[in-house]
């Protein structure tokens, strides 16, 4: 079995999985794709509005599965917490860094 993405942390300390292969939801459904368009979020550390829309399970926001959520709308969610401090980003997922003020 191939190894996942390492969890997304944020600068503000939210953090999230983000998978993009054969086994996930997500758009193309194959291992190593050049670009993905939509991805699977995994169990974020608190409920994120920009992602419940996807939620599989939207009365436990942190204890589900968001499907096919577009490679957009996590890059929205990393720059809303400031940045990817570590982790691991799909293809097609734009890493945003932190930005010191």
């Amino acid at each position: 079995m191939r190894d996942l993405n390492e969890k997304v942390v944020c600068k503000d300390g939210f953090s999230m999985s983000v998978q993009a292969n054969e086994m996930a939801y997500c758009t193309p459904k194959i291992w190593d794709a050049e670009k993905y368009w939509s991805v699977e979020v995994g169990f974020p550390s608190s409920e994120e509005p920009l992602l419940t829309e996807w939620a599989e399970d939207k009365d436990n926001p942190t204890d589900t599965v968001y499907g096919y959520v577009p490679a957009r709308t996590v890059e929205l969610v990393c720059i809303k917490h400031q940045g990817v401090v570590s982790g691991k980003l799909p293809p097609g997922v734009i890493r945003f860094e932190p930005v010191d003020e």
